[in-house]
């Protein structure tokens, strides 16, 4: 460990001080996205109770859309190619009513949440499909 910090230490004092005083700050501009992004992405979630989808975002203040599934129309889930190498997406999933669409951005395998959103929403069908593969 103490090998680790004379290292650090050399590396440091040679090249440090060859680089521009702005460095620094742009380092750190260009960490607060990504740490950001990932925040928001761990204070949003899908919870599946029953026959019902809620989504909750927000970390002081909270956003809460219940859904019932069984007015689940359409689940379409898409990825830039950067984001399927993350193995995150965009889940959309449109209802029958007045706000018909509702689009949960960089969330984690989303194939799969809209495999169980269809599922939840139409068990037969669910059931169905299984059977028919098996």
């Amino acid at each position: 460990m103490l090998s680790l910090v004379a290292v650090a230490i050399f590396v440091h004092s040679k090249y440090m001080r060859e680089q521009p005083p702005w460095l620094p700050a742009v380092v750190a501009l260009l960490l607060v996205v990504p740490v950001a992004q990932h925040l928001k992405r761990q204070f949003t979630k899908l919870v599946f109770t029953g026959d019902k989808i809620r989504y909750e975002a927000g970390t002081l203040s909270k956003t809460t859309r219940t859904i019932q599934a069984l007015k689940v129309q359409d689940v379409r889930v898409d990825q830039t190619v950067v984001q399927r190498m993350l193995r995150i997406g965009n889940l959309s999933i449109e209802t029958a009513g007045e706000s018909s669409r509702l689009t949960v951005a960089n969330i984690d395998s989303p194939q799969a949440i809209a495999d169980r959103i269809i599922d939840t929403a139409h068990p037969a069908r669910g059931q169905a499909g299984g059977s028919a593969q098996a």
